[in-house]
């Protein structure tokens, strides 16, 4: 007996013990006077068994057609085991005819671990991963889009390198925008001023990697990358921000400190943030530093054949035309005084950081003249220009009209005819 019929039987006793009447148990219970009669007459004549429902046992009025879930699932886990039960749902209906409502197929699904709710859906644990034994073994490298200036300066993004074995600050850079001319110009200023690192650690941002699955054109690797190949340094490219934190955790120390210390030394332009950082770098390192395992240097110098200047630039293979032109940026380019022999072959364009352009055929540069220049097609940007290409264009303000409403100086039913005719 359930709780509510052990409690009927109760208080059924106590009327049959003439303790009280049957009036007075019907208001006790919650129920009718008649229903009250009718369950006394069967506790007389059945006993306590007679208060249980006629129900149990007996299959529900709602009750799905047998084999109807088997059914169900088993279309589930071989067709939509990685669909929601809305979808799933939709599916089982429109496609397979199955009279199941919503609730049914997320329960079935729940029921069998296919389909879980946000809540009990198990987190991504990210495990901790050991520092490197040396400075200089992992970069982690990474940009950070923030409003540094807090309204004095321009909208722009600051470039920091972070050194995993000491958690120090190795260089930072204020820049418009994360693109590979500053961060060619970021690189160079770090190897220059410590060394070459062993690997570089930034995330899967364009500039480090191809992102667009099946590209045929070109060698399938950044420029960059190309740069970092040449250099003999290895770059990884992280699959999470969790797996750089320290370079993430390290933005929101610099957020914080950076902005407040520019803000007391009143500075507004990238030019004059550029020249604190490292004074800030000094003090900053000083103070959350920490000391390596082991004390020996990873950087390592440049070797005689490094040329940075041709490594920092952006190099393109063209292949040249019958007529002895390649086309680079909108420009034609006419090579002259070579062989009609050259017709086809492969050349490399070397673009440097100030836009001056130098083609080469087998590392030797040849000579060109501009012939004509296209017309410009619509520029492509990354979603991390977008903020600082869009500060940069001017606002557009309609100048109203002579005759515009706006300058009619507050005059009902002035206009043009009537201004004109008193004109006269």
């Amino acid at each position: 007996m359930s709780d509510k019929e052990l409690s009927r039987y109760q208080e059924l006793q106590k009327a049959h013990e003439k303790r009280q009447t049957l009036a007075h148990t019907a208001i006790i219970l919650g129920l009718s006077l008649r229903q009250v009669k009718r369950l006394s007459k069967r506790l007389k004549a059945e006993g306590p068994a007679g208060l249980i429902s006629r129900k149990v046992g007996k299959p529900g009025n709602h009750r799905l057609p047998a084999g109807l879930k088997e059914l169900a699932l088993g279309l589930i886990q071989d067709q939509y085991v990685d669909f929601g039960p809305t979808l799933a749902h939709e599916y089982l209906s429109e496609k397979h005819g199955l009279p199941l409502s919503v609730s049914t197929v997320r329960n079935l699904m729940i029921e069998h671990q296919i389909w879980f709710f946000k809540k009990q859906r198990r987190k991504r644990i990210f495990y901790l991963r050991p520092r490197r034994a040396r400075e200089g073994e992992l970069i982690q490298l990474d940009g950070s889009e923030h409003e540094w200036f807090e309204g004095r300066g321009p909208y722009c993004t600051l470039l920091c390198f972070i050194d995993d074995a000491t958690s120090k600050i190795m260089f930072l850079k204020f820049v418009k925008s994360e693109n590979v001319i500053d961060y060619f110009d970021a690189m160079r200023g770090y190897i220059e001023q410590h060394g070459r690192p062993q690997t570089v650690y930034p995330d899967k941002h364009s500039v480090f990697r191809v992102n667009r699955e099946g590209a045929l054109s070109g060698s399938g690797m950044t420029q960059f990358g190309r740069a970092m190949q040449e250099l003999d340094i290895q770059l990884i490219c992280a699959n999470t921000p969790q797996a750089k934190g320290r370079v993430e955790r390290r933005h929101r120390d610099l957020q914080d400190r950076l902005i407040k210390a520019m803000r007391l030394h009143k500075i507004a332009t990238l030019e004059e943030a550029n020249a604190f950082l490292p004074s800030f770098i000094d003090d900053f390192n000083k103070r959350f530093g920490q000391s390596p395992q082991d004390a020996a240097n990873a950087h390592r110098p440049l070797l005689p054949t490094h040329n940075l200047d041709r490594i920092f630039c952006q190099r393109t293979l063209r292949q040249l035309s019958k007529n002895l032109t390649l086309q680079y940026k909108n420009v034609i380019y006419q090579i002259i005084n070579e062989s009609y022999a050259m017709r086809g072959a492969t050349v490399e364009v070397l673009e440097s950081k100030d836009g001056s352009i130098t083609i080469e055929f087998k590392g030797k540069p040849l000579i060109t003249v501009p012939y004509h220049q296209m017309q410009a097609r619509t520029e492509e940007i990354s979603s991390k220009e977008l903020m600082t290409k869009l500060a940069e264009k001017p606002k557009y303000t309609p100048k109203p009209g002579r005759y515009h409403p706006w300058r009619r100086g507050g005059a009902r039913g002035f206009s043009r005819r009537s201004s004109l005719a008193s004109s006269y």
